[in-house]
């Protein structure tokens, strides 16, 4: 088993993309199977040694940022198992964790088959996706990556592999729950009791839910219960055709109208049976935002931008042969009632253009991690998301709280989900200090309105004083509680979530 401990070496696996600094290991080891990681993780909790679980550093909030101890890097479990055809309507894909995420999709994708989790980073590992429910643009349509999570292999803190497919366990309608081991022994202990936040997407804390798929403990469980081995994901057939586009307004009332107006129709026909759902309507699979600022920022590499617009659309629609055009009138009939700026807007229907407009989706990241870079300062990131009903609401909020200052900002991101990122760049440490209490200001408005501190990122060790917000000090014992079940020891990721004082 390959281990590095030179500081050289192991330089790489001490950081992820939230650009924390100070992260400190023993040594970095490589397991290449499911043993070899059984057997690292019985080793550290012998010695109560801290395991720091390592996927490709994408995460955005220093869960893979060790502070002593040994990182356990998947990097080696990178086989494509098997992808399977089940039927007309899809098949699986089985896959160890450290498969990075663009690889199976075009895998899958060269069988005529589609794994719907997009995430914006796709050299990320498969294993964090699950490890955090990863989502992105198409979740407005598919979902999380927890739909589509059929089984996991994991290994636990004490070196018991357990393999669990959806629909063999589930948690007692009082919150118990019961996982068997191959010993012949059982994991016993209780769900926490607080209730999850009614958002359309949700990454903060432990998934609980009455009588749940005892599955779904482990997705979005940020590597604090166990290591995510391999993964079974179910497969959708590969769409035929795509409609997409770049839309402009100069106006943001009409460019929210557009959104409610597209959002509702996209659920509504998605509500009707299959037998009597129109191939030809509306129904969004991303419906995604750039705001005034983020339009400024973007000028920098698309001078054509329209002078007037005030703000934009990205959207997305799987289309066939048969319904592309109708759908292409569909669209443009309802961009004009809400007065876009159809003629100044892109339109996509072939590979090539659509590659255009992912690339502009894509780009504002990329500008905004210069301007940091420039400037030595790390952004100041919102991830969360609200009800239905509170979302115009914690938009104005956002503006209000803005607009009007000196501090530099963007807001974009999955609009259609009511998940939207509002980006503030400092430019100095005052600026930066400012920022952060900006920051708390939102974090306390979304729970205040019913919403969740994360919608995608995760928790990590970053926002764990947040979590402690949204759900109070009992709440995280709970937590604790169960954790210690599955990691009598405490050595997992210690510092994600909740602090060690909890343990």
């Amino acid at each position: 088993m390959l281990t590095k401990s030179q500081p050289d070496e192991i330089q790489s696996f001490l950081a992820d993309s939230s650009h924390v600094s100070g992260g400190f290991a023993e040594r970095v080891i490589f397991p290449e199977t499911a043993e070899e990681v059984a057997e690292v993780l019985r080793d550290a909790t012998r010695n109560q040694t801290s395991v720091t679980i390592s996927g490709a550093g994408t995460g955005t909030v220093a869960g893979r940022v060790p502070f002593g101890g040994i990182v356990l890097a998947t990097d080696k479990l990178n086989r494509i198992k098997q992808i399977v055809h089940d039927d007309e309507n899809g098949g699986r894909a089985i896959a160890e964790s450290g498969v990075r995420l663009g690889d199976l999709q075009r895998a899958v994708e060269s069988e005529g088959l589609l794994y719907p989790p997009d995430p914006t980073e796709r050299s990320c590992f498969l294993g964090g996706n699950v490890a955090t429910n990863a989502s992105g643009a198409r979740t407005f349509k598919y979902g999380p990556t927890r739909n589509y999570v059929e089984r996991l292999k994991i290994a636990l803190a004490t070196g018991d592999v357990i393999d669990i497919r959806r629909g063999a366990l589930h948690a007692e309608a009082d919150g118990a729950i019961r996982i068997p081991l191959s010993s012949g022994r059982s994991i016993e202990t209780r769900l926490p009791t607080y209730r999850m936040p009614q958002v359309r997407k949700h990454a903060s804390g432990y998934y609980v839910a009455p009588g749940m798929d005892e599955l779904d403990l482990f997705i979005g469980s940020e590597g604090t219960l166990g290591v995510i081995l391999e993964v079974e994901v179910k497969l959708l057939p590969k769409p035929k055709g795509l409609l997409s586009g770049v839309v402009f307004f100069s106006s943001e009332a009409d460019l929210l109208a557009f959104v409610r107006e597209a959002r509702k129709r996209s659920l509504a026909n998605r509500g009707t049976s299959p037998t009597v759902r129109e191939d030809s309507a509306i129904d969004a699979r991303a419906i995604e935002y750039f705001d005034v600022e983020s339009l400024r920022f973007l000028r920098q590499k698309y001078e054509t931008l329209p002078t007037e617009a005030t703000g934009a659309i990205f959207f997305e629609q799987e289309t066939t042969v048969s319904t592309e055009d109708s759908l292409m009138t569909e669209w443009l009939s309802l961009l004009e009632v809400h007065n876009a700026l159809v003629e100044k807007s892109w339109f996509a229907t072939n590979e090539a253009d659509q590659a255009r407009l992912r690339e502009f989706r894509h780009a504002l990241p990329v500008l905004m991690n210069e301007w940091f870079a420039r400037h030595n300062q790390r952004k100041v990131s919102t991830d969360m998301s609200v009800p239905d009903e509170a979302f115009a609401g914690m938009l104005r909020f956002y503006e209000d709280s803005l607009r009007g200052g000196n501090l530099r900002y963007t807001i974009f991101g999955h609009i259609g989900d009511n998940h939207v990122h509002v980006n503030i760049l400092p430019r100095d440490d005052d600026e930066a200090a400012r920022a952060r209490e900006i920051y708390h200001t939102f974090i306390r408005r979304a729970i205040d309105v019913g919403g969740t501190i994360s919608a995608e990122h995760g928790i990590g060790k970053l926002k764990r004083e947040y979590l402690l917000e949204l759900y109070g000090e009992e709440h995280l014992r709970e937590m604790a509680e169960m954790k210690r079940a599955f990691d009598p020891a405490g050595i997992l990721g210690r510092g994600n979530m909740f602090s060690e004082e909890f343990l």
